[in-house]
């Protein structure tokens, strides 16, 4: 089994429960299942480096949440629509101790690895891309292509990949390169990078979504006049949403993440969108609505 040289659980800790582990809904014709790959704290300034103290205390405290960690589910979308088995994001893998799950919850929702036709990657961060091998370092969906932005591809593929712009440790930042260029490598004969907005199957779309890595995407649903939009990570958080100005040190160009940030959480809302975000508290669905004081408001469900 591959582990990243990181020590997750040395530097945070990690919680003793799993969330609950899928949830299905319609799109319309579309049928969507979210799972749970599993979960990890993460040090609370990692996810609000540039917060007023004061501020990120008080509201933590209103929604009676940690002021040290942030509990963070991974939550992938699996979305079956005509002769498609699509899967967005494949989990940490073994990236920490209390991920991995994923292939558990598909076989529990009646989908083996092999019936997997499409895997989109919204971008190679260790918790999205991560369980794309198997324990063996093979692909553990074997039949499916790999879909991924071609800027995604290139940067974490180059001779060097840059990462200074990231506010977090130097072994993790190294960690994470190791790790794509280890995945994607792996997958080199599976993959098909994107150019720009690209439609994945009928009825699912991938837009750019930059600044949480360059070539991150989100991911838009549409059957029978219903939409979700799948953000990804452009939001970790649902204070990312009520507090749009808070950085998320994982963000690679923090201003240009949070005008993604806003033009997504504006579309959903315009267009009467779900919204779904891949750490957000599991289901990791629901509906934003704009806030009189500015941001906007999280209210979770389907």
């Amino acid at each position: 089994m591959h582990t990243l040289p990181f020590d997750f659980s040395r530097a945070t800790g990690y919680a003793s429960y799993m969330p609950e582990g899928s949830y299905g809904f319609q799109v319309g014709s579309i049928c969507c299942t979210v799972l749970s790959d599993g979960y990890f704290s993460f040090p609370t300034p990692w996810f609000f480096p540039n917060a007023d103290p004061g501020e990120l205390t008080r509201a933590l405290d209103k929604r009676r949440l940690p002021r040290e960690s942030v509990l963070s589910p991974y939550t992938c979308l699996l979305i079956e629509i005509g002769r498609h088995v699509v899967l967005v994001d494949t989990g940490g893998g073994p990236s920490s101790p209390a991920s991995g799950a994923l292939v558990a919850r598909l076989e529990m929702a009646g989908i083996r690895p092999r019936d997997v036709d499409t895997v989109v990657l919204t971008h190679a961060h260790p918790d999205h891309i991560g369980g794309a091998l198997n324990p063996i370092g093979r692909p553990a969906f074997p039949n499916a292509r790999y879909v991924l932005s071609e800027i995604e591809w290139d940067f974490w593929t180059a001779a060097r990949t840059d990462l200074s712009g990231l506010h977090l440790p130097e072994d993790l930042k190294g960690a994470m390169a190791s790790t794509a260029r280890r995945c994607l490598g792996a997958l080199r004969f599976q993959v098909e990078p994107i150019d720009g907005e690209s439609e994945i199957v009928p009825g699912v779309r991938a837009i750019p979504a930059p600044g949480h890595t360059p070539g991150h995407l989100a991911i838009l649903l549409s059957s029978e006049g219903r939409h979700l939009l799948n953000v990804g990570d452009a939001a970790v958080h649902p204070l990312h949403l009520e507090q749009p100005g808070w950085e998320n040190a994982f963000d690679l160009s923090a201003g240009v993440a949070m005008a993604t940030r806003r033009d997504l959480v504006e579309r959903a809302a315009a267009g009467n969108m779900h919204l779904m975000a891949f750490h957000f508290p599991f289901p990791s669905v629901g509906r934003v609505a704009k806030l009189e004081a500015g941001g906007w408001e999280w209210s979770p469900g389907w």
